[in-house]
């Protein structure tokens, strides 16, 4: 396993190497000067390592996973070039990942629906409404359910847009200062035509983090899970003060989905659970 050079691909991760290795410090509580010096790497080397994820020189995956609590070979893989397959949508016909971006940032958003009623559901809302109402049009849709996976700005910014363009909407949130009717329920299940929607509290990276389950009553397809910043491919969402539960509901809510579910992250690729559980070097 010993040392590799830090590559990046052309297609990239929403996190490369240098951010998980510094989601991982920050977790552990490991100071740059201590994982610096595992990896025989001065401070300004290890700094530039993970403001980039490229270095010149060699790194020490299995040092450097070995003080951060991460798995080498798996580190070792993203190093090489490791990316989730391309995902083939075509057992969902009815999926769309609608991604807005800024000068700063790209976030995703899904937009589902049943394709005999046309009715809709958006979860999160991106950067811009325009993409979602777009598409809403071209379809012949009616919009009826917009899911949050957390408040964050960067999944909401576009909410008024849309709950102006669709005043009977139905809001569904897990934070605890929505309005009582917009608030998630336990064990609701919200049936969309032969869609069934159903939620897994996964707080961490936000205090009201959700993942939505998507499952198809009508085709043999695998089930979906919209999961925001919670985990995402070879990576996981900022702990922000909760690395322990982030961490946890990650293992215990999607990581524990069935293999061949597709993981819709809040940024960066689609993934599923069998690719995690191989390639995310925290798990």
């Amino acid at each position: 396993m010993g040392r590799f050079f830090a590559t990046v691909s052309l297609v990239q991760l929403e996190d490369h190497l240098g951010d998980i290795i510094r989601k991982a410090c920050a977790m552990h509580d490991i100071s740059s000067a201590a994982a610096a010096h595992a990896v025989d790497l001065s401070e300004s080397e290890f700094a530039a390592f993970c403001a980039t994820g490229q270095s010149a020189q060699k790194i020490n995956f299995t040092a450097l996973g070995q003080l951060l609590g991460l798995n080498p070979a798996k580190l070792a893989a993203l190093a090489n070039g490791w990316l989730p397959t391309p995902k083939d949508l075509s057992a969902w016909r009815e999926l769309r990942v609608i991604t807005t971006k800024n000068d700063e940032l790209s976030v995703n958003c899904y937009l589902v629906w049943d394709e005999v009623q046309r009715e809709a559901a958006l979860f999160d809302t991106g950067l811009d409404a325009q993409p979602v109402l777009d598409l809403i049009a071209a379809e012949g849709l009616a919009l009826r359910h917009i899911f949050i996976t957390h408040s964050h700005w960067d999944h909401v910014e576009a909410l008024p847009q849309l709950r102006a363009a669709f005043p009977k909407v139905k809001i569904h949130s897990g934070s605890k200062n929505a309005p009582v009717e917009q608030r998630n329920k336990n064990s609701e299940i919200i049936h969309l035509g032969g869609l069934r929607i159903t939620h897994r509290e996964t707080p961490g990276h936000a205090d009201d983090g959700v993942t939505y389950l998507i499952g198809n009553w009508q085709e043999d397809a695998p089930h979906v899970a919209i999961v925001g910043d919670t985990i995402f491919a070879g990576s996981m969402g900022n702990g922000n003060g909760q690395w322990k539960l982030a961490k946890q509901k990650v293992r215990e809510q999607i990581l524990s989905l069935p293999a061949e579910t597709l993981l819709c992250p809040g940024h960066g690729l689609l993934t599923t659970v069998t690719e995690e559980k191989e390639h995310n070097p925290f798990f």
